[in-house]
């Protein structure tokens, strides 16, 4: 076991003396794998942190253990025939379908309806085209967790009302009353004043699209104000995760018996929830890890291919030394052994190094980009277990073949 321990520890030595001597030509050997090994651990940060980015950016816009029933909605990519079949087949949710679920639901801690319009605004000689006016119940600010920067939200009787009331998005407030607290002053929308009441906090944008220019208002009233006759959003909320998929079994069931659907018709109706949309985000990632990392893995490869010249040249280099340690006694085995600890430790180094350039970059990177980069423990194991294994195989010819010389040949190399 002594022995055992010494060749090794010996081994180790010598492979760290050699690649110690000529530190320039052993970092720009590693080049290769250092930039191969961040890369992987980069690319798989980043898709971590888009995935955390683009959920956390949806649950401010739906919040948590959110659903939301209508005619037409999907997580998915629909093929033109189904989306027409479905176009064709569904139904809108009507207000009367949402005040029976509203009045029926048990395991929905909220249930509360959304309906959607545009209009041009104008404040005085400032106009802001196209801004999206929300027309919800007083419950969507539990429903969808939604912060207020200033002032409150309407409540239940002012929905009752129709008061003309009105909570705007920070885009809104930035524009028209950029100098001075919106709280009290009134805006038209075509032509019906509102007072408004509270400021939404700032949202930030989604795949380009900001959160922040729309401005909520009671339904009755936007029902009023536009004149929809086409139908509404029914949302639902649980406050225990434990009971969200049990309430969305609970309103699909219950709105296909109002519509009267036998069991084995299909629903009507669309139903998406974020549970969904985060499995939507796993298959994504999924598939661009699946593609991605393959690719940063050819690095890796190039720079094994590298490590192999480097140790071609080191044998070359060392014959009289692999001749004299061979006349000494050493085994083809310990000359083979020998070199492939070299060629490893190299590699190793190597992944160490690309793992501390991976945590800059992704410190850089993610302060460039404003989102939170998170190294995923099993990218990291990829990483470096990749480039040890590179290392063995990359010394694996160069060790043969220091193993293979004569020792009298060998000897005579000098």
């Amino acid at each position: 076991m002594r022995q055992i321990y010494s060749f090794y520890y010996d081994a180790f030595m010598i492979a760290l003396k050699s690649i110690l001597e000529h530190k320039l030509r052993a970092l720009l050997t590693l080049v290769g794998i250092i930039i191969g090994v961040a890369a992987v651990v980069v690319v798989g940060a980043s898709i971590s942190g888009l995935k955390t980015y683009v959920i956390d950016q949806i649950s401010k816009v739906l919040g948590s253990n959110h659903y939301m029933m209508t005619r037409m909605a999907s997580m998915e990519q629909l093929s033109e025939d189904e989306f027409e079949r479905r176009n064709r087949r569904n139904k809108d949710v009507t207000w009367e379908e949402y005040e029976y679920l509203r009045d029926n639901l048990r395991l929905s801690t909220y249930v509360g309806a959304q309906m959607n319009a545009g209009a041009d605004l104008q404040e005085g000689t400032i106009e802001m085209p196209s801004v999206r006016i929300i027309g919800v119940t007083d419950n969507m600010y539990e429903i969808e967790d939604k912060t207020l920067a200033e002032g409150r939200f309407f409540t239940k009787e002012e929905v009752t009302r129709r008061s003309p009331v009105a909570v705007i998005g920070t885009d809104v407030q930035e524009r028209l009353f950029e100098f001075t607290s919106p709280i009290g002053k009134k805006l038209k929308i075509r032509g019906v004043p509102v007072t408004i009441i509270g400021v939404e906090k700032k949202r930030g944008s989604f795949f380009g699209q900001s959160q922040d220019r729309h401005i909520y208002i009671p339904i009755t009233l936007h029902n009023q104000i536009f004149s929809r006759t086409n139908g509404i959003q029914l949302h639902g909320k649980t406050i225990e995760k434990e009971n969200f998929l049990p309430a969305i079994e609970e309103a699909e069931l219950m709105l296909r018996n109002y519509r009267k659907l036998l069991g084995s018709e299909e629903s009507t109706f669309s139903v998406v929830n974020v549970d969904e949309f985060n499995k939507t985000m796993d298959s994504i990632t999924s598939m661009i890890a699946g593609v991605v990392i393959p690719i940063t893995m050819i690095i890796l490869v190039v720079g094994g291919i590298v490590v192999m010249n480097i140790m071609l040249v080191s044998v070359t280099e060392r014959t009289f030394e692999v001749g004299l340690r061979k006349a000494l006694g050493a085994t083809r085995n310990q000359i083979l052994l020998q070199f492939l600890i070299e060629s490893s430790l190299m590699c190793v180094v190597g992944g160490i190094l690309g793992l501390i350039v991976a945590l800059g970059a992704t410190q850089a990177v993610g302060a460039l980009l404003g989102m939170t980069m998170t190294i995923t423990i099993a990218y990291v194991i990829l990483a470096v277990g990749v480039s040890s294994i590179i290392g063995v195989l990359a010394g694996l010819y160069p060790a043969w073949k220091a193993a293979s010389l004569d020792p009298i040949v060998a000897l005579t190399k000098n």
